[in-house]
């Protein structure tokens, strides 16, 4: 079983693209799931493979917390599980987790926008979906770096956009409304970050430098353009080949990953190092 919280997402197309291509590339059969942005959902998916007696799961669970009971029963059932992206916690006995080191990449993210600014600057903080792993570390990396200089970088605004494009939009209209324009809006993804560029379009504030987090192509050519600052590349084809690489290695003869956690770190995108 291959299970993306959504289908909805870009970033989630291409995890399951990747996984689609490995699956073949090792010559298994692949059930594709796609979450639906529900956890119930998402776990009635897990149940209903563990029922058809899979050899393995590949999931990038929606929420830390609410797969942890459906994880756990697979698990128990004897079907090895292999985390991608997002974590789930407090369960024993997952084979691996493979993902970007999600705090690291929120303090590159942040790293950036402070190199930009060494003036200091007025922030707008876009943060991921509550009870998501990578929503949960990234925000605490930018805070990890940007805390310690709150006299000169300040958030004036704080707000969960759950990683949703049109969500970020919104958002950003209600930050502009109420602070005025910022120096920087930093997302903790592409999607929010294309949001926050329409809401700053809107009102000709075409100079806050804006950055995004998952380098999808439209990003990148966001980045080229100059409509955004910078973009973190998280290398999600690479996570989701790796998981099932160790999935199926596991399945077909038993043999363990040499970690059961496997953190690829993320890399700054801007205009200076796009080619």
């Amino acid at each position: 079983l291959g299970s993306v919280p959504s289908l909805s997402f870009p970033l989630f197309v291409h995890m399951m693209n990747k996984i689609r291509e490995e699956a073949a590339a090792q010559g298994v059969s692949l059930i594709e799931s796609d979450g639906q942005n529900s956890a119930p959902k998402q776990t009635a998916d897990i149940e209903a493979a563990v029922v058809q007696k899979v050899n393995a799961i590949v999931i990038s669970p929606l929420d830390v917390n609410a797969l942890a009971p459906g994880t756990e029963a697979a698990i128990q059932a004897g079907v090895p599980v292999v985390t991608i992206d997002r974590r789930v916690e407090g369960v024993a006995g997952i084979l691996a987790h493979v993902g970007a080191d999600n705090v690291k990449g929120g303090e590159a993210e942040a790293n950036q926008m402070v190199a930009d600014f060494p003036n200091g600057a007025t922030i707008f903080h876009l943060q991921g979906q509550p009870g998501a792993g990578p929503a949960i570390d990234r925000n605490q990396g930018v805070h990890n770096v940007l805390d310690g200089m709150a006299d000169k970088y300040k958030i004036v605004f704080e707000q969960t956009a759950n990683f949703a494009r049109a969500e970020a939009l919104t958002v950003t209209e209600q930050g502009l409304a109420a602070n005025g324009k910022p120096d920087a809006i930093v997302c903790a993804n592409d999607d929010m970050a294309f949001g926050a560029v329409e809401a700053c379009a809107a009102r000709g504030f075409t100079d806050v430098k804006i950055y995004g987090f998952d380098a999808l192509p439209e990003a990148i050519v966001a980045v080229r353009d100059g409509t955004m600052a910078g973009t973190v590349e998280q290398f999600p084809g690479q996570q989701s080949r790796e998981a099932v690489k160790i999935a199926v290695a596991f399945a077909k003869d038993g043999t363990k990953p040499e970690t059961d956690l496997l953190l690829i770190t993320p890399v700054v995108i801007t205009k200076d190092n796009l080619d």
